[in-house]
């Protein structure tokens, strides 16, 4: 894609000064090497390395040196995680794009980790991407993915990712269709069969009643059953989660499992878990899709090898033997 309608190439997504100032730098004749650091303000799961290097190498002169940390890597706050060496009109413009690719996505993948850790053994399933503009759902999809769930729910997300996407039905298909079984019937017809069945069934009557008339329906073809009961209701608890395990295992159908969404979180998660909630999958959204940015910060460490840093920060470079060198 070129400069001209790229807009992070072309510099319309960073902050106005950079563009002055390499443009103040044009006109000066000025282009100095230096080696810039960027760092976290708080600890977290790193995420979006992949994406900056990507940005760096089609920038970036093929005499420059970049250093990095792994992707997915466990950061201390003000650990150097990235070490630019380059002339720096080649990449001044690009500051703001590396640093909210950092910021962004890896606020996205310790959300995610703080999910997975709760839910132990049971998947975690990415479902915020209707929270987030459509410009980053992908991205915020592929960081929850980096964070240890074990599926999303968009195609372009998991693209990124590398694997399939996940989800089913929602309660509009049961509205439009009148019924939760002829819906779930309807998916089984036509969706082809390596795709998971799982009926929703909170949408017309009692979760239970509803789980056993699409079990009843499906047979061996439903892989399971999900859980969204809205807040209006009560949302789901441990104890429906209960209530319906039993019910499906008593009319033999153990082989149906169970999906539970609708707000959860790391507190939610562990609740269940410590009712002993025999729940098989959580679907989460707004925890992973709403969670705060990991504010990075750019410093210039060296300039022709002389060691210089704004006041409050210690000049030259800093040594983390956990970087790696980066073939441009």
């Amino acid at each position: 894609m070129s400069d001209q309608i790229d807009p992070i190439l072309s510099g319309q997504t960073a902050d106005v000064y950079f563009m002055r100032t390499r443009h103040i730098m044009e006109m000066e004749g000025l282009n100095p090497v230096v080696s810039m650091e960027v760092f976290p303000s708080a600890d977290g799961l790193l995420c979006g390395m992949k994406e900056v290097i990507d940005l760096l190498r089609r920038v970036l002169p093929t005499d420059a040196e970049v250093w990095a940390l792994e992707e997915g890597t466990l950061v201390q706050a003000k650990e150097v995680v990235l070490r630019i060496t380059a002339p720096y009109r080649s990449f001044v413009l690009y500051e703001t794009a590396y640093l909210g690719i950092l910021a962004h996505e890896s606020g996205w993948a310790t959300a995610a980790r703080a999910c997975v850790q709760a839910a132990g053994d049971i998947p975690v399933i990415s479902f915020g991407a209707r929270h987030v503009h459509p410009s980053v759902a992908a991205h915020m999809e592929y960081a929850a993915i980096v964070g240890g769930c074990a599926g999303c729910a968009t195609t372009a997300g998991a693209r990124l990712a590398g694997i399939v996407p996940s989800g089913t039905i929602p309660h509009a298909l049961c509205l439009v269709m009148g019924d939760t079984v002829k819906a779930t019937q309807a998916f089984d017809r036509h969706i082809p069969p390596e795709v998971r069945r799982i009926a929703l069934v909170d949408t017309f009557k009692d979760e239970a009643e509803e789980s056993l008339r699409v079990a009843q329906a499906l047979g061996d073809h439903l892989w399971g059953v999900r859980l969204d009961t809205p807040r209006e209701r009560g949302r789901v608890t441990p104890d429906l989660v209960q209530e319906v395990r039993a019910r499906l295992d008593q009319a033999g159908f153990e082989h149906v499992k169970i999906v539970v969404s609708g707000g959860i979180d790391p507190t939610r998660i562990q609740l269940f878990r410590e009712r002993n909630a025999p729940v098989d999958a959580f679907g989460v959204g707004s925890a992973i899709s709403g969670a705060p940015p990991i504010d990075f910060t750019a410093d210039i460490k060296e300039i022709e090898g002389h060691p210089v840093a704004k006041r409050g920060r210690i000049p030259g470079l800093t040594h983390n033997p956990r970087l790696q060198r980066i073939n441009l």
